[in-house]
């Protein structure tokens, strides 16, 4: 009897040049990848556009899909990789990297690649707002304002400190706003210096969305943070980044499947470091809606 050869496992490998991390080490780590079993085909390419269409168009050549980049090219994936229902493997090539995190992924390129060639999954969540997908943390106001003066010569030079920097810059000027929260639970008019809906367990480089929050839980977080100004905020710091602010009376948190958010003016939507749209705003959960490669601890298996 002839034995079978095993099946070899084709991955499309798609490059961020642009990312802050590590652009230069693709050819190390498609080189990993292969030794490790993988038939590897290297894409990069110049915006998202591009990124989803190499997707599309190679949907049939490959068995999973593995994107290099951060936060925000990962989200650029997404439609393409709900649409093919292909696997995607996470390689943290940017500043925060909060999906990474979130799933367990080491920044680290060739341990990111042992992870993907081991091929355990996880199927997760995916929010939208205004259709657009996305992982970690959509949110008006302060972040958004943030994401606007953030120009990519600092966040390339100064990486996460480069946040850190321009937040000092704008604490004096943002002062809170009326919105209109909509829920299952009713109508909400506030006064606040943010409202963020949260998809993952992570974002900002390492906040907690909230305490109990997972990427597959089936719901989104949402909190509005309703201090007198952004000085008050630094009290809060620690409560934040362990996801516990919904204790401060200042921060009104609440889970839901669906929320709709409305401002007087049409007000830019910081959907983890990128703007890509405006209020009002529809947000939603996709459940289950992606199969990653995770390690062995923290898949489904």
């Amino acid at each position: 009897m002839t034995a079978v050869p095993p099946k070899i496992r084709r991955a499309l490998m798609l490059v961020n040049p642009n990312a802050r991390r590590g652009s230069e080490a693709v050819e190390p780590i498609a080189k990993r990848l292969r030794f490790l079993g993988l038939d590897v085909v290297i894409e990069r390419f110049e915006s998202p556009e591009e990124l989803a269409a190499d997707i599309a168009r190679r949907r049939h050549e490959v068995d999973m899909v593995i994107v290099c980049g951060g936060d925000g090219t990962m989200n650029a994936a997404a439609p393409a990789v709900i649409e093919t229902g292909l696997p995607m493997g996470v390689i943290p090539m940017g500043t925060a990297n909060d999906l990474a995190r979130t799933l367990h992924i080491p920044e680290s390129f060739l341990d990111a690649a042992d992870i993907i060639a081991a091929g355990h999954t996880r199927t997760i969540d995916v929010g939208l707002v205004n259709g657009r997908p996305f992982f970690n943390v959509a949110s008006i106001g302060l972040s958004a304002e943030l994401a606007n003066k953030l120009d990519k010569g600092t966040k390339r030079r100064w990486g996460k400190l480069g946040y850190a920097m321009t937040a000092l810059k704008i604490a004096s000027t943002v002062h809170p706003f009326s919105a209109e929260i909509i829920s299952s639970s009713g109508t909400s008019k506030v006064k606040t210096l943010q409202v963020a809906v949260g998809n993952g367990r992570y974002y900002g480089g390492g906040t907690v969305v909230e305490a109990d929050a997972t990427i597959d839980d089936g719901t989104l977080d949402l909190y509005s943070l309703e201090a007198r100004d952004v000085w008050q905020l630094v009290t809060m710091l620690g409560a934040f980044r362990r996801g516990t602010h919904g204790t401060w009376r200042e921060v009104r948190t609440e889970k839901c499947i669906a929320f709709e958010l409305r401002t007087a003016e049409p007000m830019d939507v910081n959907v983890d470091g990128d703007i890509i749209t405006k209020t009002p705003a529809h947000f939603e959960i996709r459940p289950r809606a992606i199969t990653v490669f995770v390690p062995e601890s923290n898949s489904g298996a």
